[in-house]
């Protein structure tokens, strides 16, 4: 992977996480209800959060391998 196609993914990535970790969608989760015994803002939050980890590291680990062959 090129190093603008990369920068590119991140650039959108970071764009996906600030939309979904912004208000309007966050609001439609403050809700009573709990998920494996966790508030479902807070499951909704993290869950976010580690996707958006798993996605970064998922792209620069692409990255970095193409560069070593």
């Amino acid at each position: 992977m090129k190093d603008k196609a990369k920068s590119q993914y991140l650039w959108g990535l970071f764009f996906l996480g600030l939309c979904l970790l912004n208000y309007p969608l966050l609001s439609l989760y403050n809700i009573q209800a709990k998920w494996l015994g966790v508030p479902a803002l807070y499951f909704w939050v993290f869950f976010i959060w580690l996707l958006i980890i798993i996605l970064t590291y998922w792209i620069i680990k692409k990255t970095d391998s193409s560069k070593d062959a």
